[in-house]
């Protein structure tokens, strides 16, 4: 098993979300190694499938004193230079705001002032970033060696679409005329972001942007 002295992740896109160091080796720690985290990142140890001690943008050497969750669990950090096993997981902490959104299908939708269902559909654009880095890595990351922003997006597109639908019918059916509708995509952009924000922070996500570009039916 090999000993690192230095873990540091250079990528050449910032897609990534998440990325796990070396995944594919065997590799140990030892007290005194050098971990470099670049601006827009973090970096977390993981042992056990337990996200532990969390390092911000810099370079830090690793003693007892700054992986003070590590230590508790492995008897041998005593001091020295004692290897020691872990993961390390560094997250990009940029954000992402050029992520598409669209309704899969129409929505039927009850137009009250036309007395009878129209389909609606719509779409926009929504960006985020990682908030909580134990949260995401424990919750959607799990045993995967790597997210990216396609990973996000899946994970999450079901419940943009759900909650627009949802506000659209409750807009439409309380007598807002559809062909008023888009001269309101702000006020409507609001209500969908906020109805989508507590479950997106639920997994340590920070939704930092959203809007709707259009709203329309068929031309028929």
């Amino acid at each position: 098993m090999a000993i690192l002295d230095v873990v540091k992740l250079d990528v050449a896109s910032d897609d990534f979300i998440v990325q796990k160091f070396n995944s594919e080796k065997q590799w140990e720690l030892d007290l005194g190694s050098q971990l470099g985290v670049t601006e827009g990142q973090e970096a977390i140890f993981v042992k056990g499938g337990v996200a532990l001690d969390i390092f911000t943008p810099g370079t830090h050497t690793l003693v007892s004193a700054n992986i003070p969750l590590i230590s508790s669990i492995t008897n041998s950090l005593f001091g020295g230079t004692t290897p020691f096993t872990t993961e390390v997981w560094f997250i990009n902490k940029t954000a992402k705001r050029d992520m598409q959104w669209g309704t899969p299908q129409r929505i039927p939708v009850m137009e009250a002032t036309l007395g009878f269902p129209i389909n609606v559909g719509a779409c926009g654009q929504w960006g985020f970033r990682i908030a909580d880095s134990r949260s995401f890595v424990t919750q959607v990351v799990g045993a995967q060696l790597v997210a990216d922003s396609q990973k996000v997006y899946s994970y999450f597109i079901g419940e943009i679409n759900e909650k627009f639908g949802q506000t659209i019918n409750s807009i439409l059916g309380s007598g807002t005329p559809f062909f008023s509708i888009n001269s309101q995509l702000t006020a409507i952009s609001d209500i969908v972001k906020k109805a989508v924000e507590e479950e997106f922070s639920r997994f340590g996500i920070e939704l930092v942007n959203f809007t709707i570009s259009s709203i329309n039916i068929p031309p028929k």
